[in-house]
């Protein structure tokens, strides 16, 4: 964990009050902004707002046992930073480490404010500017409120709500006897060792939780309502170390990430045209794991289809290893309630536990909770568009990152920060105060993630559309959006607002 500089508190008294672009979030995603804009625009003043202690996001938050990456690092990583390291599915502590290193390398360190909450944002059409307000919280857990102004918003904060996790109601749950805990929220002194353990959920985070927990714990039993896709594959890459081996840093960081992506693009679209024979290679697979054909198909054989859902990757078969050696257990089936003994299913079955860990999903947030405001009233961010996967209609000199389902995050999360650099180029070209997306015609439309998951159907209704044509479709193919999101013309869909325009902020004085 990166500690925040002593001399944080200080030097946010005496930061500058206008910034050019300011970036919200210090993770994966908001670091790897940083990068691009101090690189591709570099005069730009600029600041990361952190609204914690530490700069990692997603991977200084969680803290669950054998956290890691469901995506390969080398197309995870950013295109600019090798990964070094010998696991190409890397654990948490060492993405963190990556992006602590890659931070301090650029020096984007020194712009990022630590304890800043942005409690809101509001655009001014008069003065083409962002006035944001921020909730500062010292060393001592004291909280000033101030306001920032920037020219471009840009969030990097992602789609999960980091506060809440997805908890359902368990009837009972006060009975049981054991101890409740939520992966979210990691309890730092939870001792598991030599007890049993029930997780319920089968999504990346139970599937990671079981053969982790299992390397102490008695038994860990897996309860699932119904199955999810589970494809194991190698935690190190052969290939990519002799190529690394072959090839100087970078140039074998590029062609391991070009191979990379192919395979993914090529495997995403195999189970999407030919379903039947997806499900065929992936049981088979599981099979040829367990040598339990029964055992697959009750629980490893969904009823929907490959990447209807995202797909659970295990490095090294370590899930299916756990089970042959009888220290995990799947169970499919729903539950009734929480007894003092552990959970009674439909059935009239109990899996016994000493801890229950409740893997039920994350809650989607819209762009980390933060609701535009234009002139003081609030965006519907459920009746705009998203253009280019990055931009809203209805919202200037706003972008949001967001990246793929089907494949690694930052793979578009870099390309929308390459667009965004380039959007802020043409406007300084053109002397333009402000640009917004605007369609040139009626759009159909769609939801922004096109998967079939608990937790995107229970929020997706609060965020954005897309549309069914470029470049109002969100798509999720990067071959075809590396060869056309920077050629965009953006003089055909950003309408402009000339600087000439723009009035001169009113002082709080002359207020």
């Amino acid at each position: 964990m990166t500690a925040v500089p002593e001399d944080s508190d200080v030097r946010n008294r005496d930061v500058q009050d206008h910034l050019d672009v300011v970036i919200i979030g210090a993770g994966l995603s908001g670091i790897g902004a940083a990068y691009r804009l101090q690189t591709e625009c570099p005069g730009k003043s600029y600041a990361v707002l952190e609204a914690r202690d530490a700069l990692g996001g997603t991977w200084d938050l969680f803290r669950y046992p054998g956290i890691r990456s469901d995506s390969d690092m080398f197309t995870l990583g950013y295109p600019f930073k090798p990964w070094r390291d010998a696991k190409a599915i890397a654990d948490g502590p060492s993405i963190l480490r990556y992006i602590e290193e890659t931070a301090a390398e650029y020096g984007i360190d020194r712009h990022i404010r630590f304890r800043t909450k942005v409690l809101s944002a509001d655009w001014s059409s008069a003065a083409c500017r962002w006035t944001l307000t921020l909730a500062e919280r010292d060393a001592a857990g004291r909280t000033v409120e101030r306001t920032l102004t920037c020219d471009f918003l840009y969030i990097c904060a992602g789609y999960y709500d980091y506060d809440r996790g997805h908890a359902p109601e368990f009837a009972g749950a006060d009975s049981f006897a054991g101890r409740i805990v939520h992966p979210q929220f990691w309890p730092e002194d939870l001792d598991y060792a030599g007890k049993r353990v029930a997780v319920i959920g089968s999504g990346a985070t139970a599937v990671t939780l079981v053969p982790s927990m299992a390397e102490q714990a008695e038994m860990v039993t897996m309860v699932q309502r119904s199955p999810t896709w589970i494809s194991a594959v190698p935690g190190r890459d052969k290939q990519a170390d002799a190529i690394r081996r072959l090839l100087p840093p970078r140039l074998a960081h590029r062609v391991i990430r070009t191979k990379k992506i192919l395979f993914g693009i090529g495997f995403y679209q195999y189970c999407r045209r030919f379903p039947g024979a997806a499900r065929k290679l992936l049981t088979g697979l599981a099979t040829r794991m367990l040598k339990d054909e029964q055992a697959v198909a009750e629980h490893f054989t969904p009823s929907y289809d490959p990447w209807d859902q995202r797909l659970c990757a295990v490095p090294d078969a370590d899930f299916f290893k756990a089970m042959k050696k009888g220290k995990a257990q799947v169970v499919t089936d729903h539950i009734d309630r929480f007894v003092p003994e552990g959970i009674r299913l439909k059935s009239g079955r109990v899996v016994e536990a000493d801890i229950i860990v409740t893997a039920t999903g994350l809650r989607l947030l819209a762009f980390g909770g933060i609701t535009p405001h234009i002139d003081g009233v609030p965006v519907q961010l459920s009746e705009q568009f998203v253009w280019q996967g990055a931009m809203l209609t209805g919202v200037p000199n706003y972008a949001v990152c967001m990246g793929y389902t089907n494949a690694s995050w930052t793979l578009r999360a870099d390309l929308s920060s390459r667009l965004v650099c380039k959007v802020l180029r043409h406007m300084d070209a053109n002397d333009y105060a402000a640009v917004v997306p605007e369609p040139d015609g009626e759009l159909v439309e769609h939801p922004l993630l096109d998967l079939t998951s608990g937790y995107v159907q229970r929020s997706i209704g609060d965020f954005p559309r897309q549309g069914e044509r470029h470049p109002w479709k969100v798509r999720q193919n990067y071959l075809l959006d590396s060869a056309t999101t920077l050629r965009t013309d953006l003089n055909k869909t950003l309408k402009p607002t000339p600087r000439a325009h723009r009035r001169a902020p009113v002082s709080a004085a002359a207020r």
